[in-house]
């Protein structure tokens, strides 16, 4: 037993005292500390400042983490791993204080002990820390009452840090709570303190202004800064606020512009980005107490509501013809002769409807067709196209779809390379061989090329190709000094004028470390890093056209070090649907939108009554809603530590990915009182015939396992078991996107293998692991046109793994991963199967892999074996493939590995490979073999250092090449190396030169 160990109560004393008898603990010390603790001061004035403020630490133990220290209670606690070891907290402000006090839990377990600290401090104006108290030595001994000590500190100080030299239990430094005592010095303190809007009452024809009265409530000037309005929790128009004197105000109008019909919670934030150092950062917001309600304006108003494709699911090539269904919500009718127009690809295409009366709608045929093209397409519909018809509501007139055609998932967005538009800014590309985890931009930008800006006034800019009404945009930012990221504005600009602030963030980016192990990683700036991008999106004000030119400008006010864009997402969002009459909202049962609160307890009463029968649906409506909890069920056994009962018989609906969010501010290994520290604080917990559907699940994590273990936990997790079936979710920031499984041995008597389990519509970003894994035996599954960015591991796999229940039976097995587009795994696979029969990889797109194939086939993770046939076909890879652990490993696009048991029956075919970064197809040196491999139609152009086939060394097995195309491979077409009993038979087709195709060993 450890000396530090949290024990209760009269047994934890018994034993601490037997422990010290057989002398596992150090028995009480009796020399005086070598400093000894002053008495508390005598002023009163004074305040714990600390208590919640954000802290941190150089080092973390296990699950003993910084805000422990500072939380109120002595019982939980911060541990380094090391000397020296600091923590540190932030007072926002600075304060004038005359003490520190440092608490270990007073329960006699912990023993005695001698810390040798120092105290530092540092001035709101600088920027690094000096030395307030000079290190000396501490005693706390709880056999004494004496485990807390409190050290005398004078001077102004915004941030204060403890300084742990050693520890004579043995340990690092160890904190149960940190206070720092003093009062507030003189700094302005700025606060909203009212909110109106003019007009009081308006219609959708109104432009709106919302005045938010900005006060400076604090006992010095404020310097200017501004004033930012969100309607429903997006930003709808900032304002400067002038420079404010102790006590005054200033009411500040906020232009808005117009909106459409319904009810908006109104908020404002004053000094958004932290310009000002205030006496309280944390009161700066306000919301309004009623709504802004929109009313209709009386008149026609013509929407789209849906299109229609004949045929449903065209093959490529194929002749397309579409219908588009218009409603007029207006008050009066809209005469015939307004033109329905749809755009797709190149191809414009028009209808002319007949007239609609108000509240009824029409179907318009439009004239020509569109020839499928692969990888299908946004369908971009548009109401009164030639604008004959004054309505009252011109920004609702647009509406889009995707549409599935042959390779990849139909992305409802348009996607801009940063490098294709017009920059002024520095090009950054990647070397020969792409190398990764050096703290290499361009290896982990897409197309291996990015933009950065580097001072102000430099852009990219671009026009879109479709009309769009919101953005993402794949960004790099500089860490914070001391880790943890920062955020930061870039302007965005439409048609030369100033639309709207884009706020970036690099909280979830930077891992540093040189292991290849990312449990190894860690958040502490220094070194090698790696995962250095991640993406912000917004909703815009108002749909811009097509041909609209978009600019990322860097200004004034946009003050990181550096700014590297990578892509832009362009993509015309649906409005929220409305609630179907089955559902009941969350609201019934107490959650709010957008203020804040944890909706965790109201969400899960509404789950468990649908699960109990006593509602049919249940209904998440737009907003933004914490959740700090897993959603499962009770378990009634209470059967160990964690909950692992997931829940059952439950439809979840919400009013799309981009409206219905679920978002948790708790970093999850911070969290307390989780289900499982694997599987974190949000999301939901399936075990069978469960319904998900038109939602986003937004977690908060940072880390994959490094700094004790802190994994970033699972958006949807549990057996899933059968008839369940998710659809356009997006999932972000979490460790998994969604992991399909449970050991057998976690709770027997609820065994239930995923079976018939249908995903569709997914979108998974910037994850720390997989983004879906298959696992524990599941079968006849699919994942459909679902797109995946930036995951921490495979972005889909299959692993047939042998915690199950029957081995000969519980085999993953027939699932299926079909028109899916994959991007920037940083690290491992794009598509992975370990193990099982009948599992199919077909009309995928994977571009740019950082270190590992595109498509892998392995028998590490101790899968049960391959048996039957695997097939990957139709699938296009880009720039995949790569070299890690330790760089001396080379993988190829499409890899073989068969480490342990053999890799048998597996077909390649209609597959294009292009601009690996080492071989195009390999068979890699393993403990098994790879027979009978059939390879056919599948062209390998531009292997940039390897060979279009490479069979290595130990590799053992065959292969069968028919209609094989290879061209521009630097070691040449096929290659098998010295020593390898792998034979490939047949050639590839010859170059158009004539030169041989074919080149078989050295």
């Amino acid at each position: 037993m450890r000396g530090r160990q949290r024990s209760r109560g009269i047994l934890a004393a018994c034993l601490a005292a037997a422990l010290a008898a057989v002398g596992l603990l150090p028995a009480a010390a009796h020399a005086a500390p070598t400093r000894p603790a002053p008495p508390p001061p005598a002023s009163v004035a004074a305040t714990n400042l600390a208590l919640k403020k954000p802290i941190e630490a150089s080092s973390t133990t296990q699950n003993y983490v910084a805000t422990n220290a500072n939380d109120g209670s002595t019982s939980t606690y911060w541990e380094s791993n090391g000397h020296p070891s600091t923590l540190t907290v932030k007072l926002g402000a600075d304060a004038d204080l005359d003490s520190v006090v440092v608490k270990l839990n007073p329960d006699a377990a912990w023993s005695r002990r001698t810390q040798n600290i120092e105290v530092l401090g540092r001035k709101q104006s600088a920027t690094e820390f000096s030395s307030v108290t000079a290190r000396a030595d501490y005693a706390f001994d709880p056999g004494a009452q004496q485990n807390t000590v409190t050290i005398p500190v004078s001077g102004r100080y915004a941030d204060v840090r403890l300084k742990i030299y050693s520890n004579s239990s043995g340990y690092g430094g160890q904190v149960a709570e940190f206070q720092v005592n003093g009062v507030p010095a003189p700094n302005p303190d700025l606060t909203v303190s009212q909110l109106s809007w003019e007009p009081a009452k308006p219609s959708e024809s109104d432009r709106v202004k919302v005045n938010a009265t900005v006060r400076n409530t604090g006992s010095a000037a404020s310097g200017a800064t501004t004033v930012e309005v969100s309607l429903g929790g997006t930003v709808a128009g900032s304002a400067a606020v002038g420079a404010l004197g102790a006590g005054e105000s200033a009411t500040v109008p906020v232009d808005i512009g117009k909106r459409a019909q319904g009810s908006y919670t109104v908020s404002a934030v004053v000094d958004p980005r932290d310009t000002v150092v205030e006496q309280d950062n944390d009161n700066n917001s306000r919301t309004a107490d009623s709504k802004l309600t929109v009313g209709q304006s009386p008149g026609p108003d013509l929407e789209v509501t849906g299109i229609t494709s004949n045929p449903a699911s065209p093959a490529v090539g194929a002749n397309v013809t579409f219908t588009v269904q218009l409603r007029n919500r207006g008050t009066s009718a809209v005469s015939a002769g307004s033109v329905a127009r749809l755009t797709v690809g190149d191809k414009t295409l028009n209808g002319t409807a007949q007239a609609v009366a108000a509240g009824e709608s029409a179907t318009v045929a439009l004239s020509g067709s569109w020839t499928a093209t692969s990888g299908g397409a946004t369908l971009t519909a548009t109401a009164d196209a030639t604008g004959v018809v004054s309505e009252t509501n011109e920004d609702n007139n647009v509406f889009a779809r995707s549409i599935v055609v042959g390779r990849g998932a139909a992305l409802p967005y348009v996607e801009y390379e940063a490098e294709d538009g017009t920059y002024d800014g520095t090009l950054l590309t990647a070397d020969a061989e792409r190398t990764f985890g050096h703290t290499d931009f361009a290896t982990e930008s897409s197309g291996r090329k990015s933009v950065r800006l580097n001072s102000t006034g430099q852009y990219v800019e671009f026009t879109s190709t479709s009309a769009t009404n919101s953005i993402v945009v794949r960004n790099s930012l500089p860490d914070a000094a001391g880790g943890g990221g920062q955020e930061k504005t870039l302007s965005l600009y439409a048609d030369g004028k100033f639309a709207q602030k884009l706020t970036l963030s690099s909280k979830h980016s930077w891992l540093y470390g040189t292991t290849d192990q990312p449990e190894g990683l860690t958040n502490r700036p220094g070194g090698d890093a790696r995962r250095l991008f991640d993406e912000s999106h917004a909703l815009l004000a108002k749909t811009y056209p097509q041909g609209t030119r978009f600019r990322l400008q860097r200004d004034a006010g946009d003050d990181a070090a550096y700014y590297i864009v990578d892509l832009i997402d362009l993509e015309q969002v649906a409005p929220p649907t409305s609630k179907p009459a089955a559902c009941t909202s969350i609201t019934e049962y107490g959650a709010v939108p957008n203020d804040g609160v944890d909706d965790t307890a109201a969400i899960q009463r509404a789950v468990t009554a649908d699960q109990k029968g006593d509602i049919d649906c249940v209904w998440i409506p737009a907003g933004q809603w914490r959740q700090e909890q897993k959603i499962l069920t009770d378990d009634p056994l209470d059967r160990g530590q964690y909950n692992q009962v997931g829940i059952r018989d439950v439809t979840v609906r919400g009013a799309g990915m981009w409206h219905s969010q679920l978002y948790t501010l708790t970093p999850p290994q911070d969290a307390g009182g989780i289900n499982h520290p694997h599987e974190g604080n949000f999301g939901f917990d399936i075990d069978d015939n469960t319904k998900i559907s038109d939602l986003a699940i937004f977690g908060s994590g940072t880390i994959r396992g490094g700094d004790g273990n802190a994994e970033g936990g699972v958006g949807l997790n549990g057996r899933f078991g059968k008839n369940t079936k998710i659809d356009n979710v997006w999932i972000e920031h979490a460790n998994v996107g969604t992991w399909v499984g449970r050991d057998y041995s976690n709770i027997p008597e609820l065994w239930g293998p995923g079976d018939g389990l249908a995903f569709n519509g997914m979108r998974i970003r910037n994850t720390y692991a997989d983004g879906i894994n298959f696992t524990n035996g599941t079968r006849n599954s699919t994942v459909f046109n679902s797109s995946f960015r930036n995951t921490g591991d495979d972005a889909l796999a299959v692993w047939a793994s042998k915690y199950v229940k029957d081995t000969s039976v519980d085999v993953g097995h027939d699932n299926v991963f079909r028109n899916n587009t994959v991007q920037l795994p940083w690290r491992a696979n794009g598509i992975a199967v370990y193990g099982g029969y009948g599992n199919k990889i077909e009309n995928n797109l994977v571009y740019d892999t950082m270190n590992y194939p595109g498509i892998m086939l392995a028998t590490d993770h101790d899968p049960i074996p391959f048996s039957g046939q695997t097939l990957i076909a139709n699938n296009g890879l880009y720039r995949t493939g790569g070299a890690f652990w330790n760089e001396d490993q080379e993988f190829g696009a499409i890899t073989l590995f068969a480490q342990g048991p053999d890799i048998p029956g597996v077909t390649i075919r209609d597959t294009d490979i292009h601009d690996s970064t080492y071989d195009g197809i390999q068979f890699k040196t393993g403990g098994g073999a790879m027979p009978g491999v059939r390879i056919s139609d599948v062209t390998i152009s531009k292997s940039n250092n390897g060979s279009g086939i490479l069979a290595m060394g130990g590799a053992r097995g065959s292969a069968t090449l028919t209609n094989v195309k290879v061209t521009g491979s630097r070691d040449g077409d096929i290659l098998v190396e010295p020593g390898s009993q792998f034979v490939i038979n047949g050639g590839v087709a010859r170059a158009a030169t004539g030169v041989p195709g074919t080149r078989q060993g050295l």
